[in-house]
């Protein structure tokens, strides 16, 4: 990971530019892999900016929440004002992605938060923390991803959450040993792995694919 858990992405974070006329994309820059995602897009043809203010969030087409820890990033979220900024952009329609522990951070519901733990919210789910064990049972597989062409992408699967049950407006992209594992609502979507520690950009172009067409 490119921070320390509980430190805040150090200020000077590059953007990383894309082509003329690509999408401005946002990777909250609270805590995380920041540098992993701000990549990743700028390989999927997106200008990757870091998010740290809300009135970062106006500058952008839409926003990364990158993984780390859940709990950290929701009280960063919190100490930064940066909490209710987050939750109006997403009911706002802003395109949202979130892995691993954003993933979480986008759930309307956590079936085992932490004392005093809050979301953004954005998807209808219900998710349960840290589902597929422990750090030392971190994995690795293939995963297909509804949407993604050229067959299954790798995805790390590091302390990973699950999605124990989705609403009716809630489409199903992947499952992983019969759990669900990528989800995407209107604009929001979310995976409990990282294809950002991978290379294989395709989610990501996915993403860029939504900010771009709405779709």
């Amino acid at each position: 990971m490119s921070s320390t858990p509980g430190t805040p992405t150090a200020p000077g974070t590059p953007t990383a530019p894309g082509t003329p006329g690509s999408p401005v994309i946002g990777v909250l820059a609270l805590q995380g892999d920041v540098r992993e995602h701000m990549a990743a897009l700028a390989a999927a043809d997106a200008a990757a900016v870091p998010v740290r203010r809300a009135a970062d969030l106006a500058a952008v087409d839409g926003l990364v929440i990158p993984g780390g820890e859940s709990t950290t990033i929701s009280k960063l979220a919190v100490q930064f004002g940066l909490m209710e900024p987050l939750r109006a952009a997403v009911r706002d329609g802003l395109p949202v992605y979130g892995t691993c522990a954003g993933l979480i951070m986008l759930a309307d519901k956590i079936l085992d938060p932490r004392s005093g733990q809050e979301t953004f919210g954005g998807i209808d789910m219900i998710v349960r923390r840290n589902a597929f064990g422990r750090q030392n049972e971190s994995f690795e597989a293939l995963v297909d991803v509804t949407g993604v062409p050229g067959g299954p992408v790798e995805g790390v699967f590091i302390r990973a959450p699950w999605v124990e049950s989705v609403g009716a407006g809630v489409e199903v992209l992947a499952e992983h040993r019969g759990h669900i594992v990528a989800v995407r609502q209107g604009r929001v979507m979310a995976t409990s792995f990282h294809p950002e520690l991978t290379g294989d950009h395709r989610v990501h172009e996915l993403f860029v694919h939504t900010v771009r067409t709405g779709s």
